[in-house]
């Protein structure tokens, strides 16, 4: 039965002991905006816009007026599907406020706990449809600080995931961010999961104990309720060139840092890391062509031996009169294996209609 062991997969990703986790609540590390996703996700110093909330809660403070943000996405060939909806709006020259809903999911997978009856006969209409799906509620501010450049931001999330009516949670968690801006230089800094996200776990007993012994000899025993997700942090810097009138320059670097031993291309006990690059040529500030790479990895081979993996994004985007389209193809060194994904996002800029 496939679609009951991909049950019990995803009933397992909660079966783990009560500790700090290396990855959890991961959805939340997906990303937001097709524009950030064609610079490989290197926008944590030079994010300015509604979604910041997301990247950096700092970079709120830019905005001017009224903003709102849309994103779709799929993955694994339109079976996962994750979306972004985000707006934000100054409360004074000095702060600013920002709101963003994330979902993503898996529908109609079939629930196959209840085909056979109690007569051992397989009945097809006993077959139910459930979803599998994350959700993250996350509320920011921004507030420009004394020394001139420096901007502070905060952002609470409430996370709520749900495995059909067999399992679900809710969590709380908090990031922390700064940016710094002096001439054409800019600095962030991301700190997420600061107080170490918790998800607290509801598990519908009866429905786990029927699934339990599906699998001869892998008794399934009842997962822990509480999970907990590691802090996190982002580093990045960004430089603005002006090539010539018509056209200019981004360009940054960031350094996306796991305090946990991981595959990551610096890897130790204490703290693992990798590097993220992106630049954003634009024409007028209207027409955008980016390109980026990140998720540098270490590979293990199935003889033992080691390789690099890496993730290169390419995306374009255009605006005109306070509405920019975006689009990104990511993970574009894996075309052959099914694994790139097309993000499309839309940003308003509610000042060009007033």
């Amino acid at each position: 039965m496939k679609k009951l062991l991909f049950l019990l997969i995803l009933i397992s990703q909660v079966s783990q002991s009560q500790s700090l986790r290396k990855y959890s609540n991961e959805f939340l590390n997906i990303g937001v905006d097709a524009a950030a996703f064609g610079m490989g996700k290197a926008v944590v110093a030079s994010s300015s816009d509604v979604n910041s909330g997301y990247w950096n809660p700092a970079g709120l403070v830019n905005i001017k007026d009224y903003q709102g943000s849309l994103m779709h996405n799929e993955y694994f060939a339109g079976i996962a599907k994750y979306d972004y909806v985000g707006f934000a709006m100054p409360i004074n020259s000095e702060s600013a406020l920002g709101l963003s809903l994330i979902r993503f999911g898996v529908d109609d997978i079939l629930d196959t706990t209840e085909l056979i009856d109690s007569q051992g006969n397989i009945d097809y209409n006993r077959i139910n449809l459930f979803s599998a799906s994350d959700y993250a509620l996350n509320i920011a501010y921004a507030k420009k600080l004394q020394v001139p450049g420096l901007n502070l931001g905060v952002n609470a999330k409430v996370v709520h995931r749900r495995i059909g009516e067999f399992a679900s949670s809710w969590g709380f968690g908090l990031d922390a961010a700064l940016q710094f801006q002096r001439n054409d230089w800019q600095f962030g800094l991301m700190l997420r999961d600061i107080t170490t996200t918790f998800n607290a776990w509801s598990i519908d007993e009866e429905k786990f104990d029927k699934i339990k012994d599906a699998i001869p000899d892998q008794n399934q025993e009842l997962p822990e309720t509480v999970e907990l997700t590691l802090p996190k942090a982002q580093f990045g810097v960004a430089k603005k060139f002006e090539i010539t009138r018509d056209f200019g320059l981004l360009a940054e670097v960031d350094l996306n840092m796991r305090f946990a031993k991981t595959n990551d291309i610096i890897s130790t006990d204490l703290v693992s890391v990798h590097p993220a690059i992106g630049f954003q040529l634009d024409y007028l500030d209207m027409v955008f062509l980016r390109g980026g790479v990140g998720n540098f990895q270490n590979i293990t081979e199935f003889d033992d031996s080691t390789s690099l993996s890496v993730q290169p994004n390419i995306g374009v985007g255009f605006r005109y009169e306070g509405i920019q389209i975006d689009y990104a193809l990511t993970n574009i060194g894996s075309v052959g294996n099914a694994l790139y994904s097309n993000v499309f996002s839309i940003k308003v800029n509610f000042d060009y209609f007033r």
